[in-house]
């Protein structure tokens, strides 16, 4: 079981890999550059990966994941080209907003923390 687990992962992180380096240099679609390949999870039984892009921008990563779906198929026939592996799972691309929420939140404390500083002010000079 143990087995099956690792080798899960390392497919997944092959598959990551190649695709960062295929999307980058092969896909000739515009809309799809600029964009992170953050991770990818593979199922248990190798037939379908799912794709988590990220950009600094959302309308471009919306943009982007129309440009991956339409390069799914020729990204898969290059990944079997290139991989030793039996079967290229079928991929699926979604957004990862991940760093966009990170980002939202530090904006949001830094905020907190001015306001603080200025109500700390405020509150010290009435004294």
């Amino acid at each position: 079981m143990a087995q099956e687990f690792t080798r899960q992962h390392r497919v997944a992180e092959l598959l990551r890999r190649e695709l960062a380096v295929l999307i980058g240099r092969e896909v000739k679609d515009p809309r799809v550059h600029g964009i992170t390949v953050n991770e990818v999870k593979v199922s248990r039984d190798l037939s379908h990966a799912t794709v988590f892009i990220s950009s600094l921008d959302a309308d471009q990563a919306r943009e982007a994941l129309v440009g991956l779906k339409r390069a799914a198929g020729f990204l898969r026939g290059r990944l079997g080209r290139g991989l030793t592996l039996r079967h290229i799972p079928e991929l699926r691309f979604k957004y990862d907003d991940t760093e966009a929420r990170a980002a939202r939140l530090d904006a949001l404390i830094d905020q907190a923390r001015r306001e603080d500083k200025a109500h700390g002010a405020d509150d010290g000079e009435s004294d």
